[in-house]
């Protein structure tokens, strides 16, 4: 059974992570505390690139310098069209003080900091998309990169209770519903990170048979 490491300290983001990769047998799916990387001050400074790629194979690499494993690290992000594209790969650190606050009451200084910034935009352009790319090091020779975007509307207040950062705002306009209504499963199927990890997915399922 192989092992792979995901880089990331959330704990939602693992959940998520781990059922779009539910289909891969024979497969360990790890955080890097669970193999003895505990958190470190330079973490904070990896995602220090101005795309999503670079921060994405800049964090895999990380970790799996220090874990000598199979690894995989996802940049994403919302980019606003009203706002130049912004937040961005700033994302998770858009309001002033957020990078001070703990997970949760980060998402929320970010929600209502965009809010703030859209206050004088009309609804209907407030189109934004979500971009997610992941990357894949320790499995060949070279990264893998793997792509995924949701494209939507940013409301003018949070609905629902479900997923984590932007989901509250963030309009699916297929459904009519934010990616906060809905479920993990549903969320999955649609959202920019369930679109690059279901390709990574085909492409792991793909190496175990070419192994046989």
């Amino acid at each position: 059974m192989k092992t792979l490491v995901v880089a990331t300290r959330n704990a939602h983001k693992l959940r998520e992570i781990r059922a779009l990769l539910r289909e891969v047998r024979d497969l360990r799916i790890v955080d890097p505390g669970d193999v003895g990387i505990s958190p470190a001050p330079e973490e904070e400074e990896i995602e220090a690139f101005p795309t999503f790629q670079e921060n994405a194979l800049a964090k895999a690499r990380y970790f799996h310098e220090r874990t000598g494993l199979m690894t995989v690290a996802d940049d994403s992000g919302l980019e606003v069209d009203a706002l130049d594209g912004l937040p961005g790969v700033r994302s998770k650190r858009f309001a002033p003080d957020a990078e001070d606050r703990s997970p949760e009451e980060q998402d929320r200084a970010n929600i209502e900091h965009l809010l703030a910034r859209l206050s004088d935009v009309d609804f209907g352009e407030r189109t934004a998309r979500f971009v997610c790319v992941a990357a894949l090091v320790g499995g060949k020779q070279t990264p893998e990169f793997f792509r995924g975007t949701v494209d939507g509307l940013i409301l003018g207040r949070p609905r629902g209770g479900e997923g984590f950062g932007y989901d509250p705002v963030f309009l699916d306009q297929a459904s009519g519903r934010t990616f906060a209504e809905m479920t993990q499963e549903e969320k999955g199927a649609l959202s920019h990170r369930g679109r690059a990890f279901m390709k990574l997915a085909a492409y792991l399922v793909a190496i175990q048979k070419a192994e046989r």
